[in-house]
């Protein structure tokens, strides 16, 4: 098989042009192309008056006949495992059931080695009622909530399913080939940027989590690790759970997403090698859907659902703004897992048809500028201004909220325009700049004005500004090796977006799939 790339056509073309378009770039009559299917297919609307489908596609041909001297073989993209497990030996443990925890106990499973799955939180839809919990009634959960319970953070997001990551392996294809036989649209294969959204995912997490445990897997929900059992030579015998209960293991993969701040100080507390990362910290944003439609499409094509964008500005001070984790016709939605403190994040469901496009409008911040000087600091950040919106929005859960003509004024805001918030439980109109740092707010302050020269009406006056965005990312990463084991502490194989290796649903899973691998081929002594 070839693979041919940018072959692009019009929106609304008919089946049969694809096929023509094939037949041109190969430069070859219709009998010698035996076969040939989609396998990616985005758009390119850079021009909105000419906006087209660009498609990637696998082609086969007849027996001696060859393609075009730029056409590449398709490449091999089928999964092999690479070790399968031994007549006997001690099962591994996942700690965390998020993306990466759920894709290393499924490869670990699929391999024959029946890994134990400890998860503080519940299941995915007694997760859901918790988390609604605080979104409808101000009430927090602190080990039931958008960051903690089976499907990790992932399940309460947009869903999306790309990632930036070198996969050479191509282990994100089978992520989304498991996602597909877990009952994602297939469309997720070819699109090429798929999304889920959320109520979806519930219904995949729990279709994976049944073909774990069809396989010997074991789920042990509401198990929250509170130790690492550890020899004097530092090599990993096994977890304490809060419960005091003991559990046994010499193989133990660590996914704890990237709000586990009580597991992190443990871990530290035990002299588990840790390094404080960058990430970065904002607002979101949110504006109407249909505006951002008509800046990035010139109008709504349903074809192509709703629009979305990326942004980045430099400041004057130095600090780089960017948009983050943007959700199409989404919702912000209440994100703490701590009391007396207010998140935020954005979410979409399939359908992505809310009203409003929202988003992360965040600073990148680094350690050794605005946390030095202990690997825990970036967490000790994150809490002093979640606190901070907390008692900006009133002490209630209710999360600050500022409109953006106000917000670039520099004065506090009283009462909100046609854009309507989605945060629920609520927002306080007020005041934003105490609740961050004074160079993210003079940068956020300056970029506002230059998205809107790149997105008509970005900085309308009447755009809300809703406060804080702080888990972008996780800020600390638990340093390892190449085989996967923390450096200093054998058996403990740190990964995802917790131990600081990811970024998103689909780098979570492969990067799960990594580690599940060396446990694997550690246990078989491949």
């Amino acid at each position: 098989m070839l693979r041919l790339t940018d072959i692009k056509l019009p929106l609304g073309h008919p089946p049969e042009a694809l096929k023509a378009a094939i037949l041109k770039k190969l430069k070859l009559p219709a009998e010698a192309v035996l076969d040939w299917r989609v396998f990616k297919r985005g758009h390119d609307a850079r021009n909105n008056q000419a906006i087209v489908y660009v498609y990637t596609v696998d082609v086969t041909l007849k027996e001696g006949v060859s393609g075009p001297k730029d056409a590449r073989p398709t490449p091999d993209m089928d999964y092999r495992a690479v070790a399968t497990a031994p007549a006997t030996f001690q099962r591994p443990l996942v700690i965390g059931a998020g993306p990466c925890g759920l894709f290393a106990g499924l490869i670990l499973a699929q391999s024959g080695f029946r890994p134990i799955i400890l998860e503080r939180g519940k299941v995915v839809r007694e997760r859901t009622k918790d988390t609604w919990g605080l979104w409808r009634r101000s009430q927090l959960n602190p080990e039931s909530n958008v960051q903690f319970g089976e499907g990790g953070a992932g399940t309460f997001s947009d869903g999306k399913l790309y990632s930036q990551i070198k996969d050479p392996r191509h282990l994100g294809r089978k992520v989304l080939t498991e996602f597909v036989r877990a009952g994602a649209p297939e469309e997720i294969l070819t699109e090429a940027h798929p999304h889920i959204g959320t109520f979806r995912l519930v219904t995949m997490v729990e279709s994976m989590r049944q073909s774990i445990e069809a396989l010997g897997g074991e789920y042990r929900f509401q198990s929250k690790v509170t130790d690492l059992l550890l020899t004097p030579e530092r090599q990993v015998r096994g977890v304490r759970l809060e419960s005091g209960e003991e559990i046994e293991g010499r193989h133990v993969v660590l996914a704890p997403g990237h709000s586990a701040r009580d597991l992190f100080e443990m871990l530290y507390a035990r002299g588990v090698t840790i390094e404080a990362k960058p990430f970065s910290i904002g607002f979101r944003i949110e504006h109407p859907q249909g505006m951002i439609d008509k800046a990035r499409f010139g109008r709504s094509i349903p074809a192509l659902g709703a629009a979305d964008y990326k942004l980045v500005h430099h400041a004057k001070n130095g600090r780089s703004v960017y948009s983050f984790c943007m959700c199409p016709g989404g919702t912000v939605v209440a994100a703490a897992s701590e009391p007396g403190r207010v998140v935020t994040n954005g979410m979409s469901q399939y359908s992505r048809n809310e009203r409003n496009a929202n988003a992360g409008i965040v600073v990148a911040i680094t350690p050794d500028a605005d946390y030095p000087g202990h690997p825990l600091a970036g967490i000790a950040l994150q809490r002093q201004w979640e606190e901070a919106a907390f008692a900006a929005g009133g002490s209630t859960y209710a999360a600050p909220a500022q409109l953006v003509g106000d917000f670039i004024a520099s004065k506090p805001s009283t009462a909100l325009g046609e854009v309507i918030p989605s945060y629920r439980p609520g927002v306080t109109p007020t005041d934003l700049s105490s609740c961050l740092p004074t160079y993210a707010i003079e940068a956020i302050r300056e970029a506002l004005p230059a998205f809107g020269k790149q997105i008509r009406g970005f900085d309308r006056a009447d755009a809300v500004l809703t406060g804080v965005e702080t888990r972008t990312s996780s800020p600390i990463r638990i340093q390892r090796g190449d085989d996967y084991q923390s450096l200093n502490t054998p058996g403990l194989y740190p990964a995802g977006e917790g131990a600081g290796f990811a970024g998103g649903i689909l780098s979570a899973g492969v990067d799960g799939i990594r580690a599940a691998e060396a446990v694997a081929k550690s246990i078989a002594g491949a």
